[in-house]
């Protein structure tokens, strides 16, 4: 008599239910899955700044046509050759009003220290389309590239004459219909006027009462009234006519700086540096590798920049060992500095010119100024 029958069916074990916790879990979950994925394809209001191509002004840029030639050329004086590396520095914008970067994008830039999440109006100000924000960049470095050379020049003794003139009116601004392109601005309510902080200063002190300017216009002298407004830039209210300006030397030379497809005038100090290096027998560098940004007025005046934080990681990625920062940018520099790069503060040209002096001659760099919290 067999005690068991191998071929009797098992008996089925009961099923248990999942708990009713466990099933609200896994419902939240799916629900944040969902709404995750319906949040990454949102519109953002942010764009992402992350570091962009690194040039040397001692080097060569690709021209129009795609053939490498000297990034800064000089026809009409002698030139010397060079040694070492003195970079410009670039920051790339990861979208635009018509395509944002999406959330996803955000999140994985914002724990990334060498990008930085910025508000869209900060780049791409409200009702300036794509093409005006275009020529506006183009004429900010063509003047940059005219800033530069003349404030070169004059450190090397050299006499420029100088003259303010009309770039383009933007459309909707007090000047539109008053100025025209090609204008020249001689003076603002009867003080003389040669470059573009000159114009904005004796705006912002009549506050918004109507400009008096003298102008030529097709070789003729006129003075014509525009009435300022207030408008937000770079988080400041500040009076505006709504130009944008360059300003024109007469040079004693040809000097040519080729550099396509980057716009404004961040580069301005270093292309006076790269020019003032091709133009004497000393080499600037001492055959280091230098990196910098700011922009630079005729008279030397260093100015701030943005993306400061970007292009220090740019500098370092490239292999630069001292950085020219502009001195009103320190605050952002501070805490911010790349382990292996140091950063000097520079106000004007002469300043810029001491960092390189000192470096080169193996001086004193604890004596420099430096970027320190304030």
């Amino acid at each position: 008599m067999a005690l068991f029958d191998d071929t009797a069916p098992p008996t089925p074990t009961p099923r248990r239910g999942m708990r009713p916790g466990v099933v609200g879990g896994l419902w939240a979950f799916a629900v944040a899955m969902v709404a995750l994925l319906v949040i990454t394809f949102l519109p953002t209001s942010y764009v992402i700044q992350q570091p962009g191509p690194v040039y040397n002004t001692l080097g060569t840029a690709a021209s129009a046509d795609g053939e490498q030639v000297p990034l800064i050329s000089v026809s009409g004086a002698e030139t010397y050759d060079t040694d070492g590396e003195l970079d410009l520095l670039t920051v790339q914008v990861v979208g635009n009003r018509e395509r944002t970067p999406s959330w996803f994008e955000l999140a994985t830039a914002w724990f990334d220290r060498t990008r930085a999440v910025i508000p869209i109006d900060a780049v791409f100000p409200e009702g300036q389309t794509a093409e005006e924000r275009s020529e506006e960049s183009a004429a900010l470095m063509v003047d940059s590239q005219q800033e530069a050379t003349a404030a070169a020049l004059i450190e090397l003794g050299y006499d420029v004459g100088a003259r303010l003139t009309v770039h383009s009116v933007v459309d909707g601004a007090p000047a539109e219909g008053i100025l025209e392109q090609g204008d020249i601005i001689l003076a603002a309510d009867g003080a003389p006027v040669t470059d573009i902080n000159a114009l904005r200063d004796a705006i912002a002190a009549g506050e918004g009462a109507p400009v008096d300017l003298e102008i030529i216009r097709a070789g003729q002298e006129m003075t014509v009234a525009v009435t300022p407004d207030e408008a937000d830039a770079d988080g400041e209210t500040a009076w505006r006519i709504g130009v944008t300006l360059i300003t024109e030397f007469e040079f004693p030379f040809d000097v040519t700086i080729q550099l396509n497809n980057v716009g404004g005038p961040s580069a301005g100090m270093m292309f006076a540096l790269g020019i003032i290096d091709v133009l004497t027998p000393e080499e600037l560098t001492g055959g280091e590798h230098f990196a910098g940004t700011g922009t630079i007025t005729s008279d030397g005046s260093v100015g701030p920049i943005g993306g400061i934080r970007q292009k220090m990681w740019g500098a370092l990625d490239e292999g630069a060992q001292w950085f020219l920062a502009p001195e009103a940018n320190c605050d952002e520099v501070v805490g911010h500095i790349p382990d292996g790069l140091r950063v000097f503060s520079v106000g004007t040209l002469d300043d810029a010119l001491a960092v390189l002096d000192t470096v080169t001659a193996g001086g004193n760099l604890d004596e420099l100024p430096t970027c320190t919290e304030s």
